[in-house]
Protein backbone atom coordinates (compact mmCIF):
# COMPACT_ATOMS: atom_id res chain seq x y z
CA UNK A 1 0.00 0.00 0.00
CA UNK A 2 1.42 3.36 -1.02
CA UNK A 3 2.05 5.91 1.74
CA UNK A 4 0.96 3.37 4.34
CA UNK A 5 2.48 5.29 7.24
CA UNK A 6 1.00 8.58 6.10
CA UNK A 7 -2.46 7.07 5.67
CA UNK A 8 -2.31 5.63 9.18
CA UNK A 9 -1.34 9.08 10.49
CA UNK A 10 -4.36 10.59 8.72
CA UNK A 11 -6.61 8.24 10.69
CA UNK A 12 -4.88 9.07 13.97
CA UNK A 13 -5.14 12.80 13.26
CA UNK A 14 -8.82 12.44 12.37
CA UNK A 15 -9.55 10.75 15.68
CA UNK A 16 -7.74 13.50 17.55
CA UNK A 17 -9.68 16.19 15.67
CA UNK A 18 -12.99 14.61 16.62
CA UNK A 19 -11.83 14.15 20.21
CA UNK A 20 -10.78 17.80 20.40
CA UNK A 21 -14.14 18.98 19.03
CA UNK A 22 -12.58 20.48 15.91
CA UNK A 23 -15.01 18.74 13.54
CA UNK A 24 -18.54 17.38 13.64
CA UNK A 25 -20.01 14.53 11.61
CA UNK A 26 -18.23 14.14 8.29
CA UNK A 27 -16.92 17.71 8.20
CA UNK A 28 -13.25 18.61 7.96
CA UNK A 29 -10.41 16.99 6.06
CA UNK A 30 -6.72 16.25 6.36
CA UNK A 31 -3.88 15.57 3.96
CA UNK A 32 -0.17 14.85 4.01
CA UNK A 33 2.33 15.10 1.18
CA UNK A 34 5.36 12.95 0.48
CA UNK A 35 7.23 13.79 -2.67
CA UNK A 36 4.86 13.93 -5.62
CA UNK A 37 2.05 12.08 -3.82
CA UNK A 38 -0.63 13.27 -1.41
CA UNK A 39 -2.67 11.09 0.95
CA UNK A 40 -6.00 12.67 1.86
CA UNK A 41 -9.08 11.79 3.86
CA UNK A 42 -12.11 10.70 1.81
CA UNK A 43 -15.39 12.54 1.51
CA UNK A 44 -18.48 11.41 3.37
CA UNK A 45 -16.73 9.48 6.15
CA UNK A 46 -16.44 10.65 9.76
CA UNK A 47 -12.82 11.32 10.62
CA UNK A 48 -12.91 9.06 13.67
CA UNK A 49 -14.18 6.10 11.61
CA UNK A 50 -11.39 5.97 9.03
CA UNK A 51 -9.07 3.12 8.21
CA UNK A 52 -5.84 3.63 6.24
CA UNK A 53 -7.38 1.93 3.23
CA UNK A 54 -10.17 4.51 3.19
CA UNK A 55 -7.70 7.32 2.44
CA UNK A 56 -6.96 7.72 -1.27
CA UNK A 57 -3.56 8.69 -2.64
CA UNK A 58 -3.38 11.36 -5.33
CA UNK A 59 -0.73 12.80 -7.57
CA UNK A 60 -0.20 16.56 -7.62
CA UNK A 61 -2.67 16.98 -10.49
CA UNK A 62 -5.43 15.49 -8.34
CA UNK A 63 -5.63 12.11 -10.05
CA UNK A 64 -6.27 9.16 -7.74
CA UNK A 65 -3.39 6.70 -8.00
CA UNK A 66 -4.54 4.35 -5.22
CA UNK A 67 -7.71 3.89 -3.18
CA UNK A 68 -11.35 3.05 -3.84
CA UNK A 69 -13.03 5.96 -2.05
CA UNK A 70 -13.51 9.42 -3.51
CA UNK A 71 -11.17 12.01 -2.01
CA UNK A 72 -12.43 14.98 -0.01
CA UNK A 73 -14.22 17.68 -1.99
CA UNK A 74 -11.60 20.13 -0.71
CA UNK A 75 -8.78 18.54 -2.71
CA UNK A 76 -8.46 21.69 -4.90
CA UNK A 77 -7.67 23.72 -1.78
CA UNK A 78 -5.13 21.20 -0.50
CA UNK A 79 -3.35 20.99 -3.85
CA UNK A 80 -3.29 24.78 -4.22
CA UNK A 81 -1.67 25.10 -0.80
CA UNK A 82 0.94 22.45 -1.60
CA UNK A 83 1.68 24.18 -4.89
CA UNK A 84 2.34 27.55 -3.27
CA UNK A 85 4.03 26.56 0.00
CA UNK A 86 6.66 24.18 1.26
CA UNK A 87 4.25 22.63 3.72
CA UNK A 88 3.88 18.87 4.09
CA UNK A 89 0.56 18.58 5.95
CA UNK A 90 -2.81 20.34 6.03
CA UNK A 91 -5.62 20.22 8.58
CA UNK A 92 -9.02 21.77 7.78
CA UNK A 93 -11.54 22.13 10.60
CA UNK A 94 -15.06 23.40 11.23
CA UNK A 95 -14.37 24.20 14.89
CA UNK A 96 -16.94 26.32 16.71
CA UNK A 97 -14.99 29.42 17.68
CA UNK A 98 -13.10 29.54 14.39
CA UNK A 99 -16.42 29.59 12.53
CA UNK A 100 -17.80 32.25 14.88
CA UNK A 101 -14.82 34.53 14.31
CA UNK A 102 -14.83 33.85 10.56
CA UNK A 103 -18.37 35.22 10.33
CA UNK A 104 -17.60 38.46 12.16
CA UNK A 105 -14.00 39.58 11.52
CA UNK A 106 -11.84 40.21 8.49
CA UNK A 107 -8.78 39.17 10.49
CA UNK A 108 -8.03 37.88 13.97
CA UNK A 109 -5.68 40.36 15.64
CA UNK A 110 -2.78 39.35 17.90
CA UNK A 111 -4.49 39.40 21.29
CA UNK A 112 -1.97 36.86 22.64
CA UNK A 113 1.71 36.51 21.79
CA UNK A 114 1.22 32.89 20.71
CA UNK A 115 -0.40 34.31 17.59
CA UNK A 116 3.20 34.64 16.42
CA UNK A 117 3.41 30.85 16.22
CA UNK A 118 0.92 31.10 13.35
CA UNK A 119 2.85 33.92 11.67
CA UNK A 120 0.99 36.88 13.18
CA UNK A 121 -2.45 38.32 12.50
CA UNK A 122 -4.67 35.54 11.15
CA UNK A 123 -6.35 36.48 7.89
CA UNK A 124 -9.90 35.51 6.96
CA UNK A 125 -10.15 34.16 3.42
CA UNK A 126 -13.24 35.56 1.64
CA UNK A 127 -16.19 33.21 1.29
CA UNK A 128 -16.56 30.96 -1.74
CA UNK A 129 -18.39 27.68 -2.27
CA UNK A 130 -16.54 24.70 -0.84
CA UNK A 131 -14.49 22.60 -3.22
CA UNK A 132 -14.12 25.35 -5.82
CA UNK A 133 -11.01 26.89 -7.38
CA UNK A 134 -12.20 30.26 -6.04
CA UNK A 135 -12.06 29.04 -2.45
CA UNK A 136 -8.69 27.43 -3.07
CA UNK A 137 -7.29 30.73 -4.38
CA UNK A 138 -8.69 32.72 -1.44
CA UNK A 139 -7.21 30.34 1.12
CA UNK A 140 -3.86 30.19 -0.62
CA UNK A 141 -3.63 33.99 -0.51
CA UNK A 142 -4.68 34.13 3.15
CA UNK A 143 -1.94 31.65 4.07
CA UNK A 144 0.88 33.64 2.49
CA UNK A 145 3.52 33.93 5.20
CA UNK A 146 1.23 32.23 7.73
CA UNK A 147 0.72 28.81 9.28
CA UNK A 148 -3.06 29.14 9.56
CA UNK A 149 -6.03 31.05 8.17
CA UNK A 150 -9.74 31.37 8.80
CA UNK A 151 -12.28 30.75 6.04
CA UNK A 152 -15.24 33.12 6.06
CA UNK A 153 -18.50 31.46 7.14
CA UNK A 154 -16.77 28.10 6.87
CA UNK A 155 -13.93 27.13 9.19
CA UNK A 156 -10.16 27.12 9.49
CA UNK A 157 -7.06 25.64 7.91
CA UNK A 158 -3.61 25.06 9.38
CA UNK A 159 -0.44 23.81 7.77
CA UNK A 160 2.80 22.35 9.06
CA UNK A 161 5.93 20.38 8.38
CA UNK A 162 4.06 17.29 9.58
CA UNK A 163 0.57 16.35 10.71
CA UNK A 164 1.36 16.86 14.39
CA UNK A 165 2.38 20.47 13.81
CA UNK A 166 -0.53 21.17 11.49
CA UNK A 167 -2.97 19.83 14.09
CA UNK A 168 -1.31 21.84 16.85
CA UNK A 169 -1.73 24.93 14.68
CA UNK A 170 -5.44 24.20 14.27
CA UNK A 171 -5.83 23.68 18.02
CA UNK A 172 -3.98 26.91 18.77
CA UNK A 173 -6.11 28.85 16.30
CA UNK A 174 -9.30 27.54 17.89
CA UNK A 175 -7.99 28.57 21.33
CA UNK A 176 -7.13 32.06 20.09
CA UNK A 177 -10.60 32.42 18.57
CA UNK A 178 -12.20 31.26 21.82
CA UNK A 179 -10.17 33.79 23.83
CA UNK A 180 -11.21 36.57 21.45
CA UNK A 181 -14.91 35.68 21.54
CA UNK A 182 -14.99 35.39 25.33
CA UNK A 183 -12.99 38.58 25.82
CA UNK A 184 -15.34 40.42 23.46
CA UNK A 185 -18.25 39.43 25.72
CA UNK A 186 -16.63 41.42 28.54
CA UNK A 187 -15.24 44.36 26.62
CA UNK A 188 -12.95 45.30 23.76
CA UNK A 189 -9.97 42.92 23.62
CA UNK A 190 -6.59 44.59 23.88
CA UNK A 191 -4.39 43.94 20.84
CA UNK A 192 -0.64 43.61 21.26
CA UNK A 193 1.39 46.36 19.58
CA UNK A 194 4.09 45.83 16.97
CA UNK A 195 6.67 46.80 19.59
CA UNK A 196 5.33 44.25 22.06
CA UNK A 197 5.34 41.52 19.43
CA UNK A 198 8.89 42.43 18.40
CA UNK A 199 9.95 42.14 22.04
CA UNK A 200 8.46 38.64 22.18
CA UNK A 201 10.41 37.64 19.08
CA UNK A 202 13.58 39.05 20.61
CA UNK A 203 12.99 37.25 23.88
CA UNK A 204 12.34 33.95 22.09
CA UNK A 205 15.62 34.33 20.21
CA UNK A 206 17.47 34.32 23.54
CA UNK A 207 16.37 30.77 24.26
CA UNK A 208 14.59 29.37 27.32
CA UNK A 209 17.11 30.76 29.83
CA UNK A 210 17.04 34.29 28.47
CA UNK A 211 19.96 36.61 27.86
CA UNK A 212 23.26 35.98 29.62
CA UNK A 213 24.05 38.45 32.43
CA UNK A 214 26.70 41.06 31.68
CA UNK A 215 30.28 39.93 32.32
CA UNK A 216 31.55 40.53 35.84
CA UNK A 217 28.16 40.20 37.54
Amino acid sequence: MRLAEERALLCETGRRMVGDGLVLGTSGNVSVRRGDLVAVTPGGVALDALTPGDCPVLDLSGEVVEGARDPSSEVPMHLAIYESTGTAAIVHTHSTYAVVVSTTLRELPPIHYNTLLLGGTVRVAPYATYGTPELAAHVRAALEGRQAALMQNHGAVAVGADLHRALEGARLLEWLCAVYVQAKAIGEPRVLTEEELAAVIGRAAQGPRGASPPAGR
